[in-house]
């Protein structure tokens, strides 16, 4: 088990990096440029190219690049139970943690259920109006925390990478 844990652990430090990375880079990107944007628009095609947003990004290449750090972590975290190594495991829980909670739980508990408003209503109504005007605050600001969390699990996770592959001890 002891072989197993110490084969798998750089290259689930390696994949959690690069995954918290492109999730929070993808993130950054509506924060910074996509939502602004969208707010420009005249509400229904905001709404509706939001709408039609929230439907292809349900595909493998983004589920695996959300949800791969966050099955990392979780694997790194157990793998600690098996071999503790105090100078990376600060960082690789408090990575893990903050890709779980900061990531994960505010995509499902944050702008999920925004999408799922969103979803409902039709873009040239005046409630989709209404609603727009508010999801576009809302879904940006859980959008800016969860991509603070992403970047710094990816920051943390990187760290552990190094301690991992040797270049500091």
């Amino acid at each position: 088990m002891m072989t197993i844990v110490e084969n798998l652990r750089l290259p689930l430090i390696l994949l959690a990096t690069v995954g918290s990375a492109v999730s929070g880079g993808i993130f950054f990107a509506f924060s910074t440029f996509v939502m602004h944007a969208l707010a420009k628009l005249p509400s229904a095609q905001g709404i509706a190219t939001m709408q039609s947003i929230n439907i292809t990004v349900i595909n493998p290449w983004f589920m695996a690049a959300f949800f791969a750090p966050a099955m990392a972590g979780v694997l790194l975290s157990v793998s600690l139970l098996f071999q503790w190594q105090p100078t990376i495991a600060v960082y690789l829980l408090t990575a893990s943690l903050l890709y779980l909670v900061g990531t994960i739980g505010v995509t499902v508990a944050g702008n999920v259920p925004l999408n799922d408003a969103l979803a409902v209503v039709t873009p040239t109504s005046i409630k989709g109006s209404t609603l727009w005007s508010q999801y576009l605050t809302d879904w940006t600001f859980w959008n800016h925390v969860r991509t603070a969390a992403a970047l710094l699990a990816a920051i943390l996770f990187a760290i552990a990478l190094r301690h991992q592959s040797g270049f500091i001890t």
